[in-house]
Protein backbone atom coordinates (compact mmCIF):
# COMPACT_ATOMS: atom_id res chain seq x y z
CA UNK A 1 0.00 0.00 0.00
CA UNK A 2 1.94 3.52 -1.01
CA UNK A 3 0.65 5.26 1.80
CA UNK A 4 2.98 2.31 4.22
CA UNK A 5 5.56 1.86 1.91
CA UNK A 6 7.17 5.37 2.29
CA UNK A 7 7.54 4.39 5.98
CA UNK A 8 8.98 1.06 5.69
CA UNK A 9 12.17 0.77 7.36
CA UNK A 10 15.62 0.60 4.49
CA UNK A 11 17.05 -2.70 5.82
CA UNK A 12 20.34 -1.32 7.26
CA UNK A 13 18.75 0.88 9.53
CA UNK A 14 16.37 -2.34 10.51
CA UNK A 15 19.25 -3.89 10.88
CA UNK A 16 21.08 -1.51 12.90
CA UNK A 17 18.05 -0.58 14.91
CA UNK A 18 18.07 -4.37 16.10
CA UNK A 19 21.63 -5.15 16.73
CA UNK A 20 21.50 -6.60 20.64
CA UNK A 21 22.63 -3.80 22.90
CA UNK A 22 23.19 -4.74 26.71
CA UNK A 23 19.86 -3.35 28.59
CA UNK A 24 18.20 -1.78 25.94
CA UNK A 25 14.43 -2.23 25.29
CA UNK A 26 12.90 -4.50 22.70
CA UNK A 27 11.95 -1.54 19.84
CA UNK A 28 10.79 -3.99 17.32
CA UNK A 29 8.11 -6.03 17.74
CA UNK A 30 5.20 -8.11 15.46
CA UNK A 31 1.32 -7.28 15.58
CA UNK A 32 -1.00 -9.02 13.27
CA UNK A 33 -0.32 -7.02 10.17
CA UNK A 34 3.66 -7.12 10.29
CA UNK A 35 6.23 -5.83 12.29
CA UNK A 36 6.66 -2.35 14.09
CA UNK A 37 9.77 -0.32 15.03
CA UNK A 38 9.41 2.02 17.99
CA UNK A 39 11.40 4.13 20.06
CA UNK A 40 12.53 4.58 23.30
CA UNK A 41 11.50 7.61 25.49
CA UNK A 42 14.13 10.37 26.02
CA UNK A 43 14.89 8.42 29.39
CA UNK A 44 14.53 5.00 27.95
CA UNK A 45 12.24 4.03 30.47
CA UNK A 46 9.25 3.56 28.12
CA UNK A 47 8.73 2.00 24.44
CA UNK A 48 6.63 4.31 22.29
CA UNK A 49 5.07 2.23 19.11
CA UNK A 50 3.25 5.91 17.28
CA UNK A 51 1.22 5.75 14.22
CA UNK A 52 0.31 2.04 13.32
CA UNK A 53 -2.21 1.60 11.43
CA UNK A 54 -5.35 -0.23 12.73
CA UNK A 55 -8.12 -0.30 10.57
CA UNK A 56 -7.77 0.29 6.53
CA UNK A 57 -8.09 3.92 5.13
CA UNK A 58 -11.21 4.84 5.20
CA UNK A 59 -11.15 6.65 1.61
CA UNK A 60 -12.84 6.40 -2.05
CA UNK A 61 -15.24 3.41 -1.62
CA UNK A 62 -14.25 2.82 2.21
CA UNK A 63 -15.51 6.05 2.98
CA UNK A 64 -18.83 5.96 4.86
CA UNK A 65 -18.29 2.45 5.78
CA UNK A 66 -17.83 0.15 9.13
CA UNK A 67 -13.83 0.13 9.74
CA UNK A 68 -12.52 -2.57 7.89
CA UNK A 69 -8.86 -4.77 8.74
CA UNK A 70 -5.90 -2.91 8.05
CA UNK A 71 -4.25 -4.87 5.26
CA UNK A 72 -0.68 -6.73 6.01
CA UNK A 73 2.86 -5.52 5.01
CA UNK A 74 5.97 -6.66 4.25
CA UNK A 75 8.79 -5.53 6.21
CA UNK A 76 9.75 -3.59 9.40
CA UNK A 77 7.18 -0.61 9.57
CA UNK A 78 8.48 2.48 11.54
CA UNK A 79 6.21 3.56 14.26
CA UNK A 80 8.30 6.14 15.52
CA UNK A 81 5.77 9.12 14.21
CA UNK A 82 2.31 9.83 14.92
CA UNK A 83 -0.20 9.04 12.33
CA UNK A 84 -2.31 12.35 10.68
CA UNK A 85 -4.99 13.42 12.85
CA UNK A 86 -8.80 13.01 10.98
CA UNK A 87 -10.43 15.69 9.44
CA UNK A 88 -11.25 18.84 11.83
CA UNK A 89 -14.76 20.53 12.40
CA UNK A 90 -14.41 22.46 14.94
CA UNK A 91 -11.46 24.44 16.24
CA UNK A 92 -9.75 24.31 20.10
CA UNK A 93 -7.33 26.96 20.88
CA UNK A 94 -5.82 24.59 23.17
CA UNK A 95 -5.91 21.29 21.03
CA UNK A 96 -2.04 21.61 19.89
CA UNK A 97 -1.10 18.48 17.58
CA UNK A 98 2.25 16.86 17.27
CA UNK A 99 1.91 15.10 13.82
CA UNK A 100 2.10 16.40 9.71
CA UNK A 101 -1.27 17.67 9.75
CA UNK A 102 -4.56 16.47 8.59
CA UNK A 103 -6.34 13.47 6.76
CA UNK A 104 -9.03 11.17 5.86
CA UNK A 105 -6.56 8.75 5.91
CA UNK A 106 -6.04 8.79 9.81
CA UNK A 107 -7.24 5.58 11.45
CA UNK A 108 -4.08 4.62 13.22
CA UNK A 109 -3.27 4.00 17.30
CA UNK A 110 0.01 4.86 19.66
CA UNK A 111 1.22 2.67 22.12
CA UNK A 112 3.37 3.38 25.25
CA UNK A 113 4.75 0.72 26.93
CA UNK A 114 7.24 0.14 30.30
CA UNK A 115 10.48 -0.64 28.52
CA UNK A 116 10.99 -2.84 31.69
CA UNK A 117 7.36 -5.22 31.04
CA UNK A 118 7.07 -8.12 32.95
CA UNK A 119 4.33 -10.82 32.69
CA UNK A 120 0.76 -9.43 31.20
CA UNK A 121 0.18 -5.41 32.27
CA UNK A 122 -3.34 -3.33 32.85
CA UNK A 123 -3.91 -1.47 29.63
CA UNK A 124 -5.62 1.80 29.35
CA UNK A 125 -7.83 3.05 25.62
CA UNK A 126 -7.98 6.53 26.13
CA UNK A 127 -10.85 8.17 23.72
CA UNK A 128 -10.10 11.79 23.08
CA UNK A 129 -12.91 14.78 23.32
CA UNK A 130 -13.59 17.29 20.84
CA UNK A 131 -17.79 17.19 20.51
CA UNK A 132 -17.30 14.46 17.82
CA UNK A 133 -16.18 17.35 15.60
CA UNK A 134 -12.40 18.10 16.92
CA UNK A 135 -9.09 15.92 18.30
CA UNK A 136 -6.48 14.28 17.51
CA UNK A 137 -4.06 11.58 19.71
CA UNK A 138 -0.96 13.69 19.12
CA UNK A 139 -1.88 15.96 21.69
CA UNK A 140 1.13 16.63 24.15
CA UNK A 141 -1.49 17.04 26.94
CA UNK A 142 -2.93 13.44 26.56
CA UNK A 143 0.79 11.81 25.58
CA UNK A 144 0.90 8.01 27.16
CA UNK A 145 4.48 8.40 28.60
CA UNK A 146 4.23 9.24 31.82
CA UNK A 147 1.17 6.68 32.86
CA UNK A 148 3.21 3.77 31.30
CA UNK A 149 6.12 4.60 33.81
CA UNK A 150 3.05 3.30 36.23
CA UNK A 151 3.68 -0.07 35.40
CA UNK A 152 0.66 0.75 32.26
CA UNK A 153 -0.02 0.07 28.71
CA UNK A 154 -1.20 3.15 27.03
CA UNK A 155 -3.39 3.12 23.89
CA UNK A 156 -5.02 6.15 21.90
CA UNK A 157 -6.46 5.88 18.80
CA UNK A 158 -7.86 8.66 15.69
CA UNK A 159 -11.28 8.29 14.80
CA UNK A 160 -13.61 9.55 12.01
CA UNK A 161 -15.22 13.08 13.07
CA UNK A 162 -18.48 14.84 11.63
CA UNK A 163 -19.68 14.26 8.12
CA UNK A 164 -16.81 11.53 7.66
CA UNK A 165 -17.99 10.03 11.00
CA UNK A 166 -21.31 10.20 11.70
CA UNK A 167 -22.85 11.19 8.23
CA UNK A 168 -26.46 9.46 8.13
CA UNK A 169 -28.43 9.28 4.81
CA UNK A 170 -31.21 6.74 3.47
CA UNK A 171 -28.86 5.73 0.35
CA UNK A 172 -26.61 5.05 3.09
CA UNK A 173 -28.68 2.39 5.15
CA UNK A 174 -30.27 1.04 2.19
CA UNK A 175 -26.71 -0.05 0.86
CA UNK A 176 -25.50 -1.08 4.84
CA UNK A 177 -27.33 -5.30 5.55
CA UNK A 178 -27.94 -3.91 8.97
CA UNK A 179 -29.77 -1.09 7.36
CA UNK A 180 -27.92 1.17 9.83
CA UNK A 181 -26.06 4.74 9.00
CA UNK A 182 -23.70 6.77 11.07
CA UNK A 183 -21.64 5.85 14.11
CA UNK A 184 -18.53 5.30 12.03
CA UNK A 185 -16.38 7.14 14.57
CA UNK A 186 -17.90 5.18 17.23
CA UNK A 187 -17.20 2.19 15.35
CA UNK A 188 -13.74 3.01 14.13
CA UNK A 189 -12.90 3.01 18.46
CA UNK A 190 -14.60 -0.12 18.56
CA UNK A 191 -12.26 -1.72 15.70
CA UNK A 192 -9.29 -0.16 17.46
CA UNK A 193 -10.37 -1.74 20.80
CA UNK A 194 -10.45 -5.31 18.48
CA UNK A 195 -6.83 -4.80 17.88
CA UNK A 196 -5.94 -4.35 21.68
CA UNK A 197 -7.64 -7.94 21.75
CA UNK A 198 -5.84 -9.41 18.88
CA UNK A 199 -1.98 -7.17 19.43
CA UNK A 200 -1.64 -5.75 22.96
CA UNK A 201 0.10 -9.12 24.11
CA UNK A 202 2.98 -8.31 22.28
CA UNK A 203 3.74 -5.01 23.87
CA UNK A 204 3.53 -6.91 27.56
CA UNK A 205 -0.52 -5.73 27.87
CA UNK A 206 -3.23 -7.49 29.06
CA UNK A 207 -6.09 -8.45 26.91
CA UNK A 208 -8.35 -9.47 29.51
CA UNK A 209 -7.39 -6.25 31.69
CA UNK A 210 -8.14 -3.33 29.80
CA UNK A 211 -9.38 -0.02 31.22
CA UNK A 212 -10.95 2.50 28.56
CA UNK A 213 -11.11 6.33 29.72
CA UNK A 214 -12.06 9.31 27.71
CA UNK A 215 -12.96 12.84 28.37
CA UNK A 216 -15.85 15.05 27.11
CA UNK A 217 -17.06 13.69 23.60
CA UNK A 218 -14.10 10.43 24.49
CA UNK A 219 -16.14 10.18 28.11
CA UNK A 220 -19.47 9.80 26.06
CA UNK A 221 -17.96 7.35 24.06
CA UNK A 222 -16.79 5.31 26.88
CA UNK A 223 -20.40 5.18 28.20
CA UNK A 224 -21.38 4.19 24.73
CA UNK A 225 -19.09 1.30 24.13
CA UNK A 226 -20.55 -0.25 27.28
CA UNK A 227 -24.26 0.20 25.38
CA UNK A 228 -22.57 -1.34 22.47
CA UNK A 229 -23.19 -4.91 21.28
CA UNK A 230 -20.35 -4.54 19.11
CA UNK A 231 -18.00 -3.05 21.99
CA UNK A 232 -18.85 -6.44 24.38
CA UNK A 233 -16.09 -8.18 25.36
CA UNK A 234 -13.17 -6.19 24.89
CA UNK A 235 -12.72 -4.20 27.96
CA UNK A 236 -13.46 -5.10 31.67
CA UNK A 237 -13.45 -1.59 33.22
CA UNK A 238 -14.33 2.06 32.36
CA UNK A 239 -13.61 5.50 33.31
CA UNK A 240 -15.21 8.82 32.46
CA UNK A 241 -13.88 12.07 32.10
CA UNK A 242 -17.06 14.80 32.03
CA UNK A 243 -19.63 13.42 29.50
CA UNK A 244 -22.11 10.79 29.18
CA UNK A 245 -24.23 9.25 26.32
CA UNK A 246 -27.61 10.40 28.38
CA UNK A 247 -27.99 14.01 27.11
CA UNK A 248 -31.61 14.79 26.40
CA UNK A 249 -30.89 18.16 24.53
CA UNK A 250 -28.13 19.77 22.61
CA UNK A 251 -25.69 18.39 20.12
CA UNK A 252 -24.32 15.85 21.97
CA UNK A 253 -27.96 13.79 22.25
CA UNK A 254 -27.63 11.16 20.58
CA UNK A 255 -30.62 11.15 18.34
CA UNK A 256 -32.83 8.48 16.19
CA UNK A 257 -31.25 7.63 12.83
CA UNK A 258 -34.99 8.81 11.02
CA UNK A 259 -33.99 12.00 12.38
CA UNK A 260 -30.24 12.54 11.77
CA UNK A 261 -31.14 11.92 8.04
CA UNK A 262 -34.05 13.83 7.78
CA UNK A 263 -32.04 16.82 9.02
CA UNK A 264 -28.57 15.68 7.14
CA UNK A 265 -30.42 14.39 3.31
CA UNK A 266 -31.73 18.10 2.72
CA UNK A 267 -27.90 19.61 3.06
CA UNK A 268 -26.04 17.29 1.51
CA UNK A 269 -28.39 16.82 -1.62
CA UNK A 270 -28.77 20.48 -2.09
CA UNK A 271 -24.54 20.98 -1.94
CA UNK A 272 -23.40 17.63 -3.08
CA UNK A 273 -26.65 15.98 -5.10
CA UNK A 274 -27.48 12.66 -3.90
CA UNK A 275 -25.40 10.10 -5.66
CA UNK A 276 -23.32 7.99 -3.19
CA UNK A 277 -20.56 7.45 -5.53
CA UNK A 278 -20.44 10.73 -7.01
CA UNK A 279 -20.79 11.94 -2.95
CA UNK A 280 -17.61 9.56 -1.80
CA UNK A 281 -15.22 11.06 -5.14
CA UNK A 282 -15.78 14.49 -3.29
CA UNK A 283 -12.52 15.73 -2.04
CA UNK A 284 -12.51 15.64 1.58
CA UNK A 285 -11.31 19.49 1.82
CA UNK A 286 -13.98 20.53 -0.12
CA UNK A 287 -16.43 18.23 2.13
CA UNK A 288 -14.79 20.05 5.09
CA UNK A 289 -15.50 23.60 3.54
CA UNK A 290 -19.19 23.00 2.85
CA UNK A 291 -19.67 21.85 6.29
CA UNK A 292 -17.80 24.52 7.80
CA UNK A 293 -18.79 27.33 6.14
CA UNK A 294 -21.52 29.86 7.16
CA UNK A 295 -24.12 30.75 4.31
CA UNK A 296 -26.99 32.94 4.71
CA UNK A 297 -30.14 30.27 4.04
CA UNK A 298 -28.14 27.06 4.32
CA UNK A 299 -28.54 25.65 7.96
CA UNK A 300 -25.75 23.09 8.27
CA UNK A 301 -26.69 20.34 10.06
CA UNK A 302 -25.32 18.58 13.35
CA UNK A 303 -22.82 15.37 12.52
CA UNK A 304 -23.11 13.26 15.70
CA UNK A 305 -24.34 9.76 16.81
CA UNK A 306 -27.76 8.40 16.70
CA UNK A 307 -28.76 5.35 17.18
CA UNK A 308 -28.39 3.25 13.85
CA UNK A 309 -29.45 -0.22 14.63
CA UNK A 310 -25.49 -1.56 14.47
CA UNK A 311 -23.80 0.11 16.70
CA UNK A 312 -26.78 0.62 18.93
CA UNK A 313 -29.59 -1.65 18.32
CA UNK A 314 -31.83 1.01 20.63
CA UNK A 315 -31.31 3.66 22.72
CA UNK A 316 -28.31 4.40 25.24
CA UNK A 317 -30.41 4.72 28.52
CA UNK A 318 -33.03 2.21 27.35
CA UNK A 319 -29.96 -0.26 27.18
CA UNK A 320 -28.85 1.04 30.38
CA UNK A 321 -32.48 0.29 32.19
CA UNK A 322 -32.84 -3.13 30.80
CA UNK A 323 -29.52 -3.66 32.47
CA UNK A 324 -27.82 -4.92 28.88
CA UNK A 325 -24.91 -2.41 28.65
CA UNK A 326 -21.39 -4.07 30.29
CA UNK A 327 -21.58 -4.98 33.79
CA UNK A 328 -18.28 -3.70 34.77
CA UNK A 329 -16.85 -1.19 37.32
CA UNK A 330 -16.88 2.44 36.19
CA UNK A 331 -15.41 5.76 37.65
CA UNK A 332 -16.67 8.81 36.56
CA UNK A 333 -17.34 12.56 37.33
CA UNK A 334 -17.06 16.38 36.12
CA UNK A 335 -15.24 19.61 36.79
CA UNK A 336 -16.95 21.43 39.03
CA UNK A 337 -17.34 24.76 36.90
CA UNK A 338 -18.15 23.12 33.69
CA UNK A 339 -20.55 25.66 32.60
CA UNK A 340 -18.53 28.61 34.34
CA UNK A 341 -16.90 30.38 30.70
CA UNK A 342 -20.36 31.19 29.69
CA UNK A 343 -21.00 32.99 32.67
CA UNK A 344 -18.00 35.00 32.51
CA UNK A 345 -17.70 35.78 29.14
CA UNK A 346 -21.69 36.63 29.44
CA UNK A 347 -22.86 40.54 28.92
CA UNK A 348 -25.12 40.32 31.95
CA UNK A 349 -24.42 38.77 35.76
CA UNK A 350 -27.54 36.55 36.18
CA UNK A 351 -30.00 37.37 39.03
CA UNK A 352 -32.65 35.43 41.35
CA UNK A 353 -35.56 36.78 39.01
CA UNK A 354 -33.68 36.24 36.14
CA UNK A 355 -32.75 32.87 37.43
CA UNK A 356 -37.08 32.42 37.75
CA UNK A 357 -37.84 33.89 34.20
CA UNK A 358 -35.85 31.02 32.93
CA UNK A 359 -37.32 28.67 34.99
CA UNK A 360 -40.76 29.15 34.21
CA UNK A 361 -39.73 29.24 30.19
CA UNK A 362 -37.84 26.28 30.67
CA UNK A 363 -39.91 24.23 32.92
CA UNK A 364 -43.19 26.07 33.21
CA UNK A 365 -45.09 24.94 36.75
CA UNK A 366 -42.77 23.17 37.45
CA UNK A 367 -39.85 26.47 37.82
CA UNK A 368 -40.63 26.65 41.71
CA UNK A 369 -39.30 22.75 41.74
CA UNK A 370 -36.04 24.04 39.42
CA UNK A 371 -35.45 27.45 41.93
CA UNK A 372 -35.59 24.67 45.26
CA UNK A 373 -33.66 22.13 44.08
CA UNK A 374 -30.85 24.69 43.19
CA UNK A 375 -31.75 27.23 45.92
CA UNK A 376 -30.28 30.82 44.86
CA UNK A 377 -31.77 32.74 47.95
CA UNK A 378 -29.99 35.81 46.72
CA UNK A 379 -28.43 37.20 43.58
CA UNK A 380 -24.53 36.21 44.72
CA UNK A 381 -25.98 32.59 44.58
CA UNK A 382 -27.92 33.06 41.54
CA UNK A 383 -24.42 33.45 39.84
CA UNK A 384 -23.19 30.41 40.84
CA UNK A 385 -26.55 28.73 40.25
CA UNK A 386 -26.58 29.64 37.09
CA UNK A 387 -22.76 28.08 36.34
CA UNK A 388 -24.17 25.09 37.85
CA UNK A 389 -27.35 25.04 35.55
CA UNK A 390 -25.29 26.14 32.19
CA UNK A 391 -22.51 23.19 32.78
CA UNK A 392 -25.68 20.51 33.70
CA UNK A 393 -27.13 21.39 30.75
CA UNK A 394 -23.76 21.34 28.51
CA UNK A 395 -22.68 18.11 30.16
CA UNK A 396 -22.52 17.18 33.64
CA UNK A 397 -26.01 16.16 33.92
CA UNK A 398 -25.33 13.54 31.45
CA UNK A 399 -22.47 12.25 33.43
CA UNK A 400 -24.80 11.95 36.40
CA UNK A 401 -27.32 9.94 34.58
CA UNK A 402 -24.81 7.42 33.41
CA UNK A 403 -23.84 6.42 36.90
CA UNK A 404 -27.46 6.34 38.18
CA UNK A 405 -28.65 4.39 35.46
CA UNK A 406 -25.00 2.25 36.00
CA UNK A 407 -25.52 1.85 39.74
CA UNK A 408 -29.25 0.64 39.12
CA UNK A 409 -28.51 -2.06 36.47
CA UNK A 410 -24.71 -2.29 35.99
CA UNK A 411 -24.19 -4.98 38.94
CA UNK A 412 -20.27 -3.56 39.56
CA UNK A 413 -18.65 -1.19 42.02
CA UNK A 414 -19.09 2.83 40.61
CA UNK A 415 -17.36 5.64 42.20
CA UNK A 416 -17.62 8.76 41.80
CA UNK A 417 -15.25 12.03 41.77
CA UNK A 418 -16.09 16.36 41.52
CA UNK A 419 -12.79 17.96 40.46
CA UNK A 420 -12.60 20.76 42.71
CA UNK A 421 -9.16 22.87 41.75
CA UNK A 422 -9.72 25.74 40.36
CA UNK A 423 -6.91 26.20 37.07
CA UNK A 424 -4.05 28.12 37.92
CA UNK A 425 -4.50 30.10 34.52
CA UNK A 426 -2.87 30.11 31.25
CA UNK A 427 -3.72 31.97 28.00
CA UNK A 428 -6.63 29.32 27.18
CA UNK A 429 -7.60 29.02 30.19
CA UNK A 430 -8.42 31.60 32.37
CA UNK A 431 -8.42 31.34 36.30
CA UNK A 432 -11.87 33.16 36.91
CA UNK A 433 -12.84 29.94 34.99
CA UNK A 434 -12.51 27.86 37.95
CA UNK A 435 -12.25 23.94 37.44
CA UNK A 436 -13.56 24.09 33.91
CA UNK A 437 -14.09 21.60 30.83
CA UNK A 438 -11.04 19.72 29.91
CA UNK A 439 -8.59 21.23 32.56
CA UNK A 440 -8.46 17.56 33.85
CA UNK A 441 -6.75 15.94 31.26
CA UNK A 442 -3.13 17.05 31.91
CA UNK A 443 -3.33 15.63 35.64
CA UNK A 444 -4.58 12.22 34.55
CA UNK A 445 -2.03 11.96 32.40
CA UNK A 446 0.77 13.42 34.85
CA UNK A 447 1.83 16.36 31.60
CA UNK A 448 0.86 19.66 33.80
CA UNK A 449 4.70 20.97 32.19
CA UNK A 450 3.49 20.20 28.64
CA UNK A 451 0.73 23.10 29.84
CA UNK A 452 2.65 26.65 28.18
CA UNK A 453 2.24 29.52 30.21
CA UNK A 454 0.40 28.32 33.57
CA UNK A 455 1.63 28.77 37.11
CA UNK A 456 1.97 25.46 38.54
CA UNK A 457 1.11 25.25 42.10
CA UNK A 458 2.48 22.53 44.31
CA UNK A 459 -1.05 21.51 45.05
CA UNK A 460 -1.30 21.02 41.50
CA UNK A 461 1.37 18.50 41.43
CA UNK A 462 0.10 16.76 44.35
CA UNK A 463 -3.36 16.35 42.96
CA UNK A 464 -2.17 15.04 39.32
CA UNK A 465 -0.03 12.44 41.32
CA UNK A 466 -2.74 11.67 43.36
CA UNK A 467 -5.46 11.30 40.01
CA UNK A 468 -2.99 8.97 38.35
CA UNK A 469 -2.48 6.39 41.25
CA UNK A 470 -6.53 6.05 41.41
CA UNK A 471 -6.91 6.01 37.95
CA UNK A 472 -3.74 3.14 37.59
CA UNK A 473 -4.83 1.21 40.39
CA UNK A 474 -8.59 1.57 39.20
CA UNK A 475 -6.95 -0.16 35.90
CA UNK A 476 -5.18 -2.74 38.03
CA UNK A 477 -8.40 -3.74 40.00
CA UNK A 478 -11.10 -2.22 39.78
CA UNK A 479 -10.84 0.05 43.11
CA UNK A 480 -9.06 2.83 42.95
CA UNK A 481 -7.55 2.45 46.56
CA UNK A 482 -4.47 1.53 47.69
CA UNK A 483 -1.17 2.49 48.24
CA UNK A 484 -1.76 4.89 51.17
CA UNK A 485 -4.20 7.35 49.04
CA UNK A 486 -7.63 9.17 50.75
CA UNK A 487 -10.15 6.26 50.86
CA UNK A 488 -12.60 6.54 48.07
CA UNK A 489 -15.65 4.89 48.88
CA UNK A 490 -18.33 3.20 46.42
CA UNK A 491 -20.70 5.27 44.89
CA UNK A 492 -24.55 3.92 46.33
CA UNK A 493 -27.33 4.59 48.66
CA UNK A 494 -27.59 5.72 51.24
CA UNK A 495 -25.20 8.52 51.26
CA UNK A 496 -24.07 8.41 47.73
CA UNK A 497 -20.27 9.10 48.42
CA UNK A 498 -18.30 11.42 46.13
CA UNK A 499 -14.62 12.20 46.19
CA UNK A 500 -13.72 15.32 46.11
CA UNK A 501 -10.52 15.76 44.06
CA UNK A 502 -8.58 19.19 44.74
CA UNK A 503 -5.56 20.60 47.16
CA UNK A 504 -7.09 18.04 50.10
CA UNK A 505 -8.76 15.30 48.50
CA UNK A 506 -11.58 13.55 50.53
CA UNK A 507 -14.47 12.02 50.26
CA UNK A 508 -18.57 13.35 51.15
CA UNK A 509 -21.88 12.42 50.56
CA UNK A 510 -23.60 13.74 47.52
CA UNK A 511 -25.17 17.46 47.95
CA UNK A 512 -26.99 17.99 44.71
CA UNK A 513 -28.89 14.55 44.06
CA UNK A 514 -31.94 16.23 44.22
CA UNK A 515 -31.36 18.78 41.50
CA UNK A 516 -30.02 15.72 39.31
CA UNK A 517 -33.26 13.53 39.59
CA UNK A 518 -35.40 17.04 39.01
CA UNK A 519 -33.74 16.97 35.76
CA UNK A 520 -34.23 13.56 34.72
CA UNK A 521 -37.93 14.13 35.84
CA UNK A 522 -38.41 17.63 33.63
CA UNK A 523 -36.42 16.28 30.45
CA UNK A 524 -37.17 12.44 30.55
CA UNK A 525 -40.89 13.57 30.81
Amino acid sequence: MKFRSARILPPLVIFALSLPLLGAPRLELKTAQGKVQGKASSDGQVREFLGIPYAAPPVGPLRWKPPQPAEKWKGVLSATAFGKHCMQFASFSDMIFRDAGESEDCLTLNVWAPADAHGKLPVMVWIYGGGFSAGGTSEARQDGENLAKRGIVVVSMNYRLGIFGFLALPALAEESPEHAAGNYGLMDQTAALRWVQQNIGAFGGDAKNVTIFGQSAGSISVSAQMASPLGQGLFARAIGESGGAFASQGSLTFQALATSERQQEPFVEKTFGGNLEALRAVSADDLVKAVTRKVPGTPIPHFGPNVDGLFLPESIPAIYAEGRQAHIPVLAGWMKDEGTSGIVQGRTMPTVESLRTMAQTEFGPRADEFLHAYAAANDEEAVRVAEDYAGDRFIAYSTWAWLDAQVKTGGAPVYRYSFDLGSPGDPNHRVSFGAFHSDDIEYVFGNLNFRKGAAWRPEDYKLSELMQTYWTNFARTGNPNGGGVPNWPVYQPPDWQVMHLGADSSARPDQHRDRYVFLQQAWNR
